[in-house]
This record gives C-alpha cells, structure tokens and sequence, in this order.
C-alpha cells in the first residue's frame, strides 16, 4: 500500500472526444491486440487434444487450461487499476511482451506440468489484452456510439474463430515442421503476431488520460486474491483425485477463506484505490451485472470447452474439422452482437438482452444435454447458433451496463471487474467441469461396454479380432486400456468402429452431464437478470466525461 506521486500534467489539453479517423487509427493497434489474444485461444482449444496425446496427459489437460485461466483472472483487476492510475498504452504494450514470452516458453514445453507452467506465465499478459482494449474503448467512444465500431471488434473474433482451427489443426496435423513438433508451432507463432502488436500500437495508440493525484497500489488486496484463488481452483481440479472431503481439499478450503476474508479486509481498507472498489457494490446494476458475469463465464466457458473435445472424441473430427464445426456458435456470436450493439445505439435501452440471451443459453445447453454418439451434426449445429445467439446477447450488454452504471473515472475498474468476475466464473466453471467428467468417463465407458456386447454387431467384430491387438484386449475388457484411453484419446480411432462406439458413447454420456450442469448456471443467469435496473446510457465517453470535472490532461 505504497503512495507514489504522480507526474505533472503537460500544458497540452484534450476534450477527450475524438473523431471517426482518430478513433479508427487508435483501433488498428487494439483489434491487433486483441486478435493476438483471440487467435490463441481458438488455436489452442482445437489443438490441446492433439498436445495432451502427444505428452500423454489428456485426463490432466485441466491444468493446462486452468493454470492460464488463473493468472489470466488473477492480474485482470490488476492491469485495470493500474490502467486508471498511470495510463493504458505502456501497460498494454507490457502485457503483450509477456504474453509473447509466454508463447515462446509454451512451444519448448516437454510434459503436461512445464506446458501448465508456461501457460500460467502466458496469462500473465493475457490478462490485459482484453481487458486494456475494451477500457481504451470505453474511454474514447461512448456507449451509445460503440455500436459503430462492434463490428470491428466481431470482425477480429470472427476472423480469429476461422484462422485459429484451421492453422491449428495444420500445425497439430504435422508430426515435423521446420524441425520442431508441428503442434509447437501453436505457441510460437503467436512470437511474430506479437511482435508486429507491439509495432502498431508503439505507433498508433495515442490516448489522452486525466491522471489521479494520489496513487495507492492495492497490494495487499493483490497478494490476498492470490491467495484466496489458487488454493480454490486447485481444489476445483483435483478434488476428483483426491476426494472432495480429503484433508488436502480441506485444507485449500480454509487458505481460499482465509484469503477470501483478507481481501475483503484489505479492500475495505483502501477504499477507492481498492483493485475492486467497495462502492461498486453499492449500485446495484454493478452488483446485478457481477453476480450475472460470474454465472455467464459458468455456461460460457463450459459449454466452449466441451464441444471441440464433443466433435474430436465423439465425431472423430480433426482439430481443423473441429475449429471449423464451431462455425455456427461463432455466427451467432457475431449476429447476436452486432444486432444487439445497433438497436442499443439507436434506443439506448440495453436491459433486455442479456436477459433474452441468458433464456437461449439455457434452452441451447439443455438441447445439447441430449446429445448422444449417435447425434448428427447438424442438430448439434442448431444448438450451437442457438448458443451463440444467447452468447452474443449477453456480453457486450453487460459490459456496456457495468461501464455506465460507474463514474467515468472508474472505467477501466468497471471494465476489469465485470471481465474478472466472468473468468472467476469460466475458471471455475472448466475446473469442475473437466472434474466431473473425467471421473464420470470411465464408469459410463464400462457401462456402454456392457449394453453394446450382447448386440450381434459387438460379437462379430469381437470374434474377428486378432489375438494380442488393441481390439482383442477391449473385448477381454483390459480396464488398461480405458484407463489408456483418458490419457490419450488418439486410441479410440484405432479400434474397430464398432469396438470403438462404447468409448464414445461413454464420453457422450459424461459431456450431457457437464452441458445440463452449464445449462442450470444459464437458468440462474437468468434469474439474477431479472433484478437488473434500467441504466441509461452515456452519451458521451468517459474521457470527455472526465474532462468536465478534470480539464488537465495528459497526453500518454
């Protein structure tokens, strides 16, 4: 809880509102950024089944998952307030260099653990990349105009969702590239795409910003949310393992209350310099939209995750097929969005969205439930729209009604908030999701095997096997081999087709259980929406609105 002085303000003042080409200048370097980021995630999530059978972890790819999701939430509301205090261009500029050492260190990774490693090193910096980008855009445009510039935004998401699995399924597909294992390449080309963000926005990236006086850094605040998260979403993963009521799991319990009480008290104690101001929780928009974007992460992230590993392990799919399967979900995203963004702009009424799209993710989710192995796509594509649609409508109005509800000094707060709360919701969500079902697969496995042995195609694919193969040791039942199966999922396209359909079905089963699970966080978004407050949009941006009760300025 340092106070550092600021800088004094340069003579040079703004109105804080800048034109269309500013504003579209300022965004080459954004978009670039946030493509960066965007892109990683798609390359990631068609490729991570491929790199967990290459390092023979698939039943622990959680940790891969949730090691980033961690440090990424972790220094969310941390690149938030500092945004605030000092401006965001070095900062931004800072988080992309970190990811981009990340990248590099994740391409070198040998096992399942050092690749969880990097990656939570790699979310230290993708913590700010979108974060930073939607407060910059808070603070140039206002919220009744953004509408205009949503389809950039959807335009570098769309783009990504295309890109991401078809140069992920090329590297994941290639066994050499370049000397180096072709998934590798899923990391390290983030290292050029970096370092051309970081050009463009040295170069384009010129805001102007109204700097605090005092300065207090919450580190308190910083060091009691690490500890209060770590041991929680630790737990979250490996409570299968160890047994929810193992003195390890209740041990991790009382450090995250501990920790969860120290922030409270450190929070408390810095008030407005707070990395999570108490008074936001005084409004109740910010307090309706918190409570939602936790619940929303829930089912987002949920349902996300489980359909590249539905279209991979059910369907056979490739990575690439995979990435390109999800095409449906990314348009409704992309519709959803920006229709919603321009009746906003023209109507300023934003309330009914997030509620319309809380009740399509819930139906979505629940229709995904009933997938099975033998489910066909598209059916699974319908609802995939559907929750894209839901998705789409949920999002940017949250933001826009966290980002209004607050002072305009307060943006990037409000922006890193309602952002932290969604990831708290979507790592937690991953975690306990993965949980439960790796540690229900294997039961549904036996009990597929089961049903299926006594038809008269199981029996004859069966007598056909030849002694000592892969196929004559799952007919003989070798609890190895689902075992095996856990760990590399790659095995299941070895097998007889008919062979392999329990495992399949097995997964099915598991994956209805986690999509109604996600589908009841839906319902309770939903209701929680429900209590949402008509918030007026700003007609201005927050930095002009700043500038009318603080006209100096600094250029940063």
């Amino acid at each position: 809880m340092t106070t550092t002085p600021r800088p004094e303000p340069t003579p040079e003042t703004h109105s804080g509102e800048y034109s269309h080409a500013q504003i579209l200048t300022i965004l080459s370097g954004l978009m670039l950024g946030m493509f960066l980021g965007a892109l990683d995630q798609t390359i990631v999530s068609t490729s991570i089944r491929t790199i967990a059978d290459d390092l023979e972890g698939l039943s622990i790819q959680a940790w891969v998952t949730t090691a980033y999701l961690i440090t990424a939430t972790i220094t969310t509301p941390i690149y938030g307030k500092l945004g605030d205090l000092y401006g965001r261009k070095k900062l931004f500029m800072f988080a992309i260099t970190v990811f981009i050492a990340g990248s590099a260190l994740c391409s070198f990774a040998t096992s399942m653990p050092q690749l969880a490693a990097f990656r939570a090193f790699q979310g230290l910096g993708a913590g700010g990349l979108f974060t930073l980008v939607l407060a910059i855009i808070g603070d140039i445009v206002s919220p009744r105009e953004r509408a205009k510039y949503t389809g950039y935004f959807m335009a570098v998401f769309g783009t990504s969702s295309v890109l991401g699995p078809l140069v992920g399924g090329f590297f994941a597909g290639r066994s050499d590239l370049l000397g180096l294992t072709g998934w590798r390449w899923v990391f390290l080309v983030n290292v050029p795409i970096g370092i051309a963000a970081l050009v463009v926005v040295f170069r384009t990236l010129h805001v102007h910003t109204t700097p605090a006086r005092d300065v207090r850094i919450d580190w308190y605040g910083a060091a009691a949310l690490v500890t209060m998260l770590v041991p929680v979403l630790t737990v979250a993963e490996q409570g299968r393992e160890w047994g929810w009521t193992d003195p390890r799991s209740l041990v991790c319990y009382v450090i995250g209350a501990i920790g969860f009480a120290a922030f409270v008290i450190a929070e408390r104690a810095m008030g407005d310099a707070a990395l999570i101001p108490p008074k936001l929780f005084r409004i109740r928009a910010a307090v309706v939209t918190v409570a939602a974007s936790v619940v929303v992460g829930v089912a987002m992230f949920g349902g996300i995750m489980l359909l590249p590993l539905y279209m991979q392990i059910v369907h056979g799919a490739s990575p690439t097929e995979s990435g390109l399967l999800m095409l449906p979900m990314v348009a409704g995203m992309m519709i959803a969005s920006i229709g919603s963004g321009r009746v906003i702009s023209r109507t300023g009424q934003v309330r009914t969205f997030p509620i319309v799209g809380s009740v399509l993710i819930t139906v979505s989710l629940v229709l995904l439930s009933f997938t099975s192995a033998d489910t066909a796509l598209v059916w699974v594509s319908l609802a995939m729209l559907l929750l894209g649609l839901g998705l789409g409508q949920c999002m940017q109005p949250l933001l826009l009604t966290m980002q209004s509800a607050v002072p305009p000094s307060d943006i990037g707060v409000a922006t890193s908030s309602a952002t932290f709360f969604r990831q708290i919701g979507g790592t937690v969500g991953v975690a306990v999701f993965l949980s439960v079902l790796f540690g229900t697969v294997g039961g549904n496995i036996s009990t597929a095997f089961a049903e299926e042995s006594q038809t008269p195609a199981f029996q004859a694919a069966a007598a056909a096997a030849e002694p000592g193969s892969l196929d004559a040791r799952v007919v003989a039942g070798d609890p190895e081999v689902v075992q095996s199966v856990q760990d590399d999922s790659s095995i299941i396209e070895e097998l007889d087709p008919v062979l392999a359909h329990p495992f399949k079905a097995g997964f099915a089963e598991s994956m209805d259980r986690v999509f109604l699970l996600a589908a009841g966080a839906g319902l309770i978004a939903f209701l929680i929406l429900l209590l949402m407050p008509t918030v007026e949009l700003r007609a201005t941006s927050a930095s002009a609105a700043a500038r009318a009760t603080a006209p100096a300025a600094e250029h940063d």
